[in-house]
């Protein structure tokens, strides 16, 4: 039985009065089921824009976050690095002032120095 012969044995079925209403019922079904079909559809497309934001504020936010990170640590590398020639400057100047203070003293500590190293790899 093909749809023809089933809408022709619904209309022999029942008057035109109802035959017309399920029709029409039929159309409005069909009606709003294409138009929740398309406010679902915004829907997602609405979810997947908000997403799509969302993604790109988090990564920005990220990055700004490492950027300040590196920033911080060259900050602090140069710090410990003009520390560590500060430090290096002072003991320059300090071991100046031992040998023109005491030159024999220094000699005599490097002859020392000399001479452990050299028993020392002796062995």
């Amino acid at each position: 039985m093909s749809s023809t012969n089933g809408e022709i044995g619904i209309k022999d079925l029942t008057d035109k009065a109802t035959y017309d209403r399920l029709e029409k019922d039929v159309t409005a079904v069909k009606n709003d089921i294409s138009a929740l079909t398309d406010q679902i559809t915004d829907v997602l497309n609405s979810f997947a824009g908000t997403a799509k934001k969302q993604a790109r504020r988090g990564y920005k936010q990220a990055r700004a976050n490492v950027d300040a990170a590196v920033d911080d640590m060259s900050e602090r590398g140069g710090a410990m690095m003009d520390a560590a020639q500060d430090a290096a400057h002072s003991i320059e100047e300090t071991l100046e002032d031992v040998i023109v203070q005491r030159p024999l003293a220094t000699v005599g500590l490097a002859i020392g120095l000399g001479f452990l190293i050299g028993a020392t790899w002796r062995r």
